[in-house]
């Protein structure tokens, strides 16, 4: 019989699903319908309070999406985005086809270095996606590639993501390679950008050579694939005033205060906005209006719901279920496909240290690798960032060109949703099936 606990925890992932499909093919908005099961399942069936309720809201995500929007809306409004789109293509010598692999390094490399995702994320894509609009890059190929750039690094010896499953690793007795787990991370992410290159215009940036940037209209018809008429190239060459002089230092300290002084992002990001608005007032009169609202609404709905599942048990219950399969390589298949179905909306550090340990009983046993079990782990649970109800997904769609905004967040769902089925297989593919040790 079934017991009432796990009667709740059924009825949280039906409820989950019926969110997605009702917003799908009706006009409703998914994260108002997210906040609405939210508070239909925590207090008609958990019978928790209005604090027990909100207690999953993303504040921090809030913070970092509402700051770091609002303080590009003010660089892109003074001219400061200009100057640093036509810098790089001065800096890759107009080859278009190199700025989205420039970004990809980027944002590889501040992760690699100890910068959480979110944060170099949150660094990198509004620039990335600046980018994009003047220089007739698809969004989608500019916001994967930065996505993807952010778990290339992610896993080195001294980043967040690797620092947090060797330390997992370790404190469980298993046997562990760090340098394998970032250069296998590192190599398979290279791999996804350039399938991602060839399927969103990257050999037409290739036939294009050298070029300028030119000036973007606002696309008509809701921006379906990220093919806006142009007009003609800009001739202004966009050069540094006090303004801009002013936008790039706050942008350095946000920077710098991030990687190397831990502060927090959001809030960062707003007091930078804010001592802008204060020196300049007119650059940042319409700015708040530029916040992603849309997106704000969305994702911290999705999100408190998922915390709500999170908050019942539902994904240690679907974790407990696996730790009973008696076949080793289907486990292992099963907690990657659960890992990143569950990180595409929640958590990615949360999610690789939680299952990690699950895997524990049969890793012990010596009939899978622990070492290939942890980088399909983590391969699974990291590359479905690019969700736009993850931090680094949301933050691509908020800072697309809003006439495409719609595009991206269709296109990154199409594509995190299939990578929740075609990373955990091709990692058991490469990693798991061959039993390596």
């Amino acid at each position: 019989m079934e017991s009432p606990r796990m009667s709740v925890q059924v009825i949280t992932i039906i409820v989950l699903a019926a969110v997605f499909l009702v917003a799908t093919v009706l006009p409703v908005h998914m994260g108002a319908l997210a906040f609405v099961a939210a508070f239909m399942v925590g207090a008609f069936v958990l019978g928790e309070g209005k604090d027990d309720i909100v207690g999953g809201f993303p504040g921090d995500l809030f913070v970092i999406l509402v700051g770091v929007t609002y303080l590009f809306a003010m660089a892109k409004a003074n001219g400061t985005v200009d100057w640093l789109v036509q810098a790089a293509v001065r800096l890759v010598r107009g080859r278009i086809a190199l700025i989205p692999w420039m970004m990809f390094l980027v944002t590889a490399l501040l992760t690699a270095v100890g910068a959480v995702v979110p944060a170099a994320v949150a660094l990198t894509a509004p620039v990335g996606m600046g980018f994009a609009t003047r220089c007739r890059i698809n969004p989608m190929l500019m916001g994967l590639l930065i996505i993807n750039g952010a778990s290339a690094g992610g896993f080195s010896p001294i980043s967040i993501f690797g620092s947090i499953v060797n330390g997992v690793v370790t404190r469980n007795n298993l046997p562990g390679d760090p340098g394998l787990l970032f250069i296998s991370t590192f190599a398979f992410n290279v791999a996804l950008s350039a399938l991602v290159f060839l399927m969103f215009g990257g050999r037409e940036l290739v036939r294009r050579g050298k070029e300028q940037p030119k000036e973007p209209e606002i696309p008509s018809g809701g921006g379906g694939g990220g093919t806006a008429v142009l007009a003609p190239a800009a001739t202004e060459q966009v050069t540094l005033n006090k303004e801009r002089v002013l936008t790039l230092t706050g942008l350095i300290v946000l920077a710098g205060g991030a990687l190397f002084f831990g502060l927090d992002v959001g809030f960062t990001a707003i007091t930078v906005a804010v001592v802008l608005s204060l020196v300049s007032p007119k650059g940042a009169k319409d700015a708040v209006g530029q916040i992603a609202w849309p997106t704000v609404l969305l994702i911290c709905g999705i999100v408190t719901y998922v915390s709500l599942m999170e908050r019942v048990g539902t994904i240690d219950f679907l974790g407990g279920k696996v730790a009973q399969i008696g076949i080793p390589l289907l486990a292992g298949l099963i907690i990657c496909l659960i890992g990143a179905a569950v990180s595409a909306f929640a958590s990615t550090t949360g999610i690789l240290g939680a299952l990690i340990p699950l895997a524990v009983p049969f890793l012990l046993a010596g009939e899978i690798g622990a070492v290939a079990l942890v980088i399909a782990l983590s391969l699974s649970s990291s590359v479905v960032d690019s969700s736009p109800f993850s931090t680094s997904g949301a933050l691509v769609v908020a800072n697309s060109q809003e006439g495409e905004r719609d595009y991206v967040f269709r296109g990154l769902m199409r594509w995190g949703f299939s990578m929740i089925v075609l990373a955990p297989l091709l990692t058991w593919l490469l990693f798991l099936a061959p039993q390596w040790s």
